[in-house]
Formats: structure tokens, sequence, C-alpha cells
């Protein structure tokens, strides 16, 4: 570290009463703080219980619980969720770019913002306020077990498309690979219209039974599965969601918002996507992964490390 006033070099002199690091020039006895050096924004909470806050979010903890637990206001967590949500989109979107994939299963999980679908449309039939259904599409790498992309949006042939451009820009086009995705319509013409013929592709639909219980939370039993080929030639073997559909468990395991039958649901939809971000930016880079004894960034070739929470709030997202 390098005084600002004569540049000459400077050493570590305490801390302020944020937390920030404190530094005195060796020469000019000017004691001074590095204002670059501030991975969460502007917040004057010490970075060790900041990171506290996220930890605790990360493990499916409330905002009103980690408050409860840490003493910090919600409305100061919320901000911290906000800074280090945009934090890990923009490091998602640098870092895991053309990749080489083979088995890239494609998935959506629904949530909800606000309030459920059905009382949107009826307290606000023609007004778009960022209530109602929230669906994270999840694009996910069967091999390495990393997240490659993700979409929040509206289940609408719109979203689709959009997701696959997502997805496409973070794949080695040049590198054909195989796609699975569940029997919903829309994704063909979204397939064709973002990767041509450059991908094996191939949708697994499954049918459901009828269940005689209405009160139930869980799917009715499957009784039958249908493997369609759709474009080129995918291995019938591994036409497969599994993997993509374990990962939403984790998902609403690990993110209060997408617990359901909770009061823990977002009431923002940014709120919802920092959320969202945050968690998959975890997931990669700092998650071990039970099958592969090391993290998917690590599998992937991404890092050749596992990464703390610390690491992953302070890495500068475009280098």
């Amino acid at each position: 570290m390098l005084c600002s006033k004569c540049q000459y070099p400077a050493k570590k002199s305490g801390k302020t009463a944020s937390g920030q690091q404190r530094y005195k020039c060796m020469a000019c006895k000017v004691s001074f703080i590095d204002h670059d050096a501030k991975p969460l924004g502007d917040s004057r909470i010490p970075f060790e219980k900041a990171t506290l806050c996220l930890k605790l979010l990360l493990e499916g903890t409330s905002i009103r619980s980690a408050e409860r637990i840490t003493g910090i206001h919600r409305d100061t967590i919320m901000g911290l969720l906000a800074t280090a949500g945009e934090k890990a989109k923009c490091l998602l979107e640098s870092r895991i770019v053309n990749m080489k994939v083979e088995d890239v299963e494609v998935d959506e999980i629904w949530g909800f913002v606000g309030m459920k679908q059905k009382t949107q449309e009826a307290m606000y039939p023609m007004s778009d306020i960022g209530y109602g259904d929230a669906w994270c599409w999840i694009g996910f790498e069967a091999n390495t077990k990393l997240i490659l992309s993700w979409h929040l949006g509206k289940r609408t042939p719109e979203d689709t498309y959009c997701f696959m451009e997502k997805l496409e820009a973070t794949v080695d086009t040049s590198n054909r690979f195989q796609l699975t995705t569940d029997g919903y319509r829309p994704y063909p013409q979204a397939v064709r219209g973002v990767f041509g013929q450059s991908v094996n592709y191939a949708q697994l639909v499954k049918q459901y039974g009828v269940s005689d219980d209405e009160r139930r939370y869980s799917p009715a039993p499957i009784v039958s599965i249908d493997k369609r080929v759709i474009i080129g030639e995918p291995s019938k073997d591994r036409i497969c969601t599994s993997y993509v559909e374990r990962n939403n468990l984790n998902v609403r395991t690990f993110i209060r918002r997408m617990t359901r039958l909770s009061n823990g649901f977002s009431k923002k939809w940014e709120n919802h996507e920092y959320a969202l971000a945050l968690y998959f930016a975890y997931y990669n880079f700092c998650w071990k992964h039970g099958t592969l004894k090391e993290t998917p960034a690590m599998a992937a070739g991404l890092t050749d490390h596992r990464w703390t929470v610390e690491e992953l709030l302070t890495v500068n997202p475009n280098s």
C-alpha cells in the first residue's frame, strides 16, 4: 500500500470503528484508509459481521432470523444482500463463459414475489407491478455440477427464449453437447432459434397419475416417461433431468425465499433476484459437492481451490 499523499510505502495501523483497515505512511506519518477497498459498498458495519449475516442467509436463514442472531437491523442486511447479489451477478456473467460442456440439463423452478399469481391477477388485473409467479430457469452441467446460467422471469415463451440466449452465452457452441429439458412446449422453438442444429437436444416428458388427496404437497406418482429426440442424435441413456431437479431441492432448502408454506417469501422482485444470484455464485465457487469432493468451479477448471465466502465477497468480478 502506497501513501495517497507522497506515494511512499505505508504499513497497517489498526482499523476504524466500522472495521476498515487503516494505514500509516512510513515517511510523512499520515494515517489514511484505502477507499477503494470496500467490498460491500458503503456498509459501515465490520466486514466480519457483514459476512456472518450473508452466511446465515446462504444457510437458509430468514432476514428477521439473521437480525435476531446478529443484532444487525433487517434493512442493513437487505442492503448487504443487494450489494453482494449484484456483485455475484457480475461474477457469474464474467467467469462462466465459453465453457466446454457435455451434458446440460435445464429445468425451471417456481417461486413467487409478494403474492401468488392468482391473487395478483385478482387485485391488479391490468398492472405489472412485479408481483406474482417468479420462475427461475437453471442450466446445469451434469458432470461438473456447475450452474451455467439462470434467468428469473415468468413462464412464457419470451422468457424461455431469453434464458436460452443466456445459456448460449456461457457454453462453447463449437463443441457439440447434449441438452435435455422437460416437456414444456416453448423449449423446442427456443432451442432451435438460439442453437440451431449445433446441439443434440431431447425432451424428457413425464406423465403423472391422479392423486386422491387434494391436500397433497408433493407431485402425483409418475406413471410413464417419454424420451423425445428433437434435434440431432442425443444418447438415449443420457436423456435425463435428475441432476438439475436434485439441485432444485438445494435451492428450496438453502434459499429461504424459495421455501414453501412459509412467510419468508420475497416482497420485491429485485431482492428475489439478488438472493438467487448470491446463492448460485456461492454454490459454484464455495460449495464442496458431496460426489465431486470439490466445488463445481474446481471441477470445471474455473479455479484451483475452494473459495471462502470472504473471498467470494472481496474478489474483483471483472478480473
